[in-house]
């Protein structure tokens, strides 16, 4: 399926996606509900290859010249499109099928939960199209470094806006608690990551040859030790790559190869789970809501390119094309869906279904918008292109 849909110029993760919706529970029923969870087990090691091949893209001393362009256009595209669909959501709240009799704080406090829930990026998605595609350039360094960026700065924003919603709805918050979450889940993630990818880094210096096993058993722990120790493993995945490329930058291609040879099988299974994992009886039931929330999301993503794009210099031509690359979202965001889901039974549930719908729309639309800018920026390598 992935080289039928590489044969018509889309990417194959997308193809994976497909397949494991027609081969999933709504439709041929070859894949049940239980077996689709199960499924679910790859999803730890595949987000901590992947999160730890976006570490090592990001190459300090490349990429300093342009950290202030990258500040600034992630800066930018969030800040628009955070305010303005605070601002509609909050307006139109009354027609949305979450919880249309909130008002006052209350409706500010949950529209600002769901705000910080879809602004969110997917780097899950973004390193799985450049790793297919063979991106390298401008335009894919960009990418993945305001992807990064925004997702720490997500987790923030989500973890404010909740804390503020349990006050709103007399939970009884602990502002204490919260902060010592906050602490061991953000500088103690990029603390524990950088640790391991320190002492990976000493290992390949001495080895010279990253053995693709190796490269696996790495993310394998990666993302078993931070679920015990409830750290977050995206950002320390992302922490000890970028260690791991920075200080073993002489081995940084031959690293990249091992980590591409063990992802291919792991990324496939990945996603084909999640396609089979869609339920498409929820996104039919509210797709209309939905489709609207896609498009005015992919507007704003848009305008913020745009507007970042002019106030930035020295810039390639194709950097307003970024918001290209911003549009998919995965597995961070349904997580963080699930989270309010549990917390905030009385309106979480139908929450739930709206970003389920909106999710399965941008995970089959992200990819292949991400590839048509990467073609168009001409940073997609010829042995990536099908035949």
């Amino acid at each position: 399926m992935g080289r039928l849909f590489a044969l018509v110029h889309l990417p194959r993760l997308t193809g994976y996606l497909v397949f494991g919706v027609v081969l999933g529970p709504d439709v041929a029923h070859l894949i049940t509900r239980p077996m689709a969870n199960g499924l679910q087990f790859v999803n730890g090691l595949a987000i901590a290859m992947i999160a730890f091949t976006a570490g090592l893209e990001l190459n300090v001393s490349r990429l300093r010249p342009r950290l202030r362009a990258i500040a600034t256009m992630a800066g930018i595209t969030i800040l628009l499109a955070h305010v303005i669909l605070f601002g509609l959501l909050f307006v139109v709240w009354p027609w949305v099928p979450i919880a249309p009799d909130v008002v006052g704080w209350q409706r500010a406090a949950i529209v600002a939960v769901v705000t910080s829930v879809l602004v969110g990026f997917s780097p899950t998605v973004t390193l799985a199209v450049i790793a297919e595609t063979g991106g390298r350039g401008a335009l894919a360094e960009l990418t993945l470094a305001v992807v990064v960026l925004a997702d720490i700065a997500l987790i923030l924003m989500f973890a404010l806006s909740m804390e503020g919603t349990r006050a709103m709805f007399a939970m009884s918050p602990d502002a204490p608690a919260m902060v010592v979450s906050l602490l061991w889940e953000l500088p103690g993630s990029m603390a524990f990551g950088a640790v391991v990818g320190v002492l990976f880094a000493v290992f390949l210096r001495r080895v010279k040859r990253p053995i693709t096993a190796v490269v696996v058993g790495l993310c394998a722990f990666l993302a078993a030790a931070a679920s015990f120790w409830r750290f977050d493993a995206l950002i320390a995945a992302i922490a000890a790559g970028l260690f791991v490329g920075n200080l073993a930058s002489a081995e940084g291609d031959t690293l990249r190869a091992a980590v591409e040879r063990g992802a291919a099988p792991v990324l496939t299974v990945f996603f084909f789970a999640a396609g089979a994992s869609l339920e498409l009886d929820a996104m039919a039931a509210i797709w209309l809501f939905a489709v609207a929330i896609v498009a005015v999301r992919m507007v704003l993503l848009y305008l913020g390119s745009v507007v970042g794009a002019r106030l930035v210099t020295g810039e390639p031509p194709t950097t307003p094309l970024l918001w290209r690359g911003l549009v998919s979202q995965a597995g961070v965001t349904l997580g963080l869906t699930v989270l309010v889901s549990a917390e905030f039974p009385e309106w979480g549930g139908r929450f739930e279904t709206l970003m389920v719908a909106i999710i399965a729309m941008h995970e089959l639309i992200g990819p292949v918008l991400f590839k048509s800018a990467l073609v168009k920026a001409g940073e997609v390598q010829s042995s990536a292109a099908p035949a």
